[in-house]
């Protein structure tokens, strides 16, 4: 199920960076990786939090 979730997580920050960069008149290529990386940093370093505090969903 984990897997999952940040499967769609993922793939639902494309789409994202795909609506912003069309909205905006910007390059759609660099939108998606840079809202995707950064989006996908993000998703890791709250993990790396709930790990280190010991918390669970």
């Amino acid at each position: 199920m984990e897997y999952y979730l940040y499967g769609f997580a993922i793939a639902f920050l494309i789409v994202l960076g795909a609506v912003a960069a069309k909205t905006g008149g910007s390059s759609i290529g660099k939108a998606i990786i840079r809202i995707t990386f950064w989006g996908t940093v993000a998703m890791g370093l709250t993990a790396l939090v709930g790990y280190l505090f010991g918390t669970t969903l």
